[in-house]
């Protein structure tokens, strides 16, 4: 990555809120994505460089934003990792959480794109558990848009 997005990155991280277009979906995305990959032990690049591409076509090849939304992933997957504040219970709840409080990011739950990142799990157990993962997804995206209407 250059030097000038690494040093705006920085800047951004500390300033996100204020700085960012519409953060709060930004972050609501890179949340549901971290789920995803956390829940693989064996993250791979590919799964970032995947988050990427899906940003560029979400943010009409905006690349700032969909670098962001990598980086934001990358970020919550490394907390969840290196059991720094955050688990995959905890991302689940405040996924849930934030729903509540703002139903129409319902409708920011691709299940089609995250499907996508199972590509890259090859333990059958974690591809289950992904899998699980995507179906919970899709029932809170299902009960949210339910209980909205």
């Amino acid at each position: 990555m250059r030097l000038s997005f690494r040093l705006k990155h920085h800047f951004f991280s500390a300033f996100r809120e204020l700085f960012v277009h519409h953060h709060g979906s930004l972050e609501f995305r890179a949340k549901i994505f971290a789920l995803i990959i956390a829940a693989n032990k064996e993250a791979t690049v590919e799964s970032y460089i995947l988050i990427k591409n899906i940003g560029l076509d979400l943010y009409k090849e905006d690349t700032n934003r969909a670098n962001l939304l990598m980086l934001s992933t990358k970020e919550l997957v490394k907390k969840v990792q290196d059991n720094n504040g955050l688990n995959i219970d905890a991302l689940v709840l405040n996924i849930q959480k934030e729903l509540k409080i703002i139903p129409r990011y319902a409708h920011k739950i691709d299940i089609d794109s995250l499907r996508r990142l199972l590509q890259y799990t090859y333990d059958t157990d974690t591809l289950a558990y992904q899998e699980n993962i995507l179906e919970f997804l899709q029932k809170i995206k299902d009960e949210t848009l339910n209980d909205k209407g």
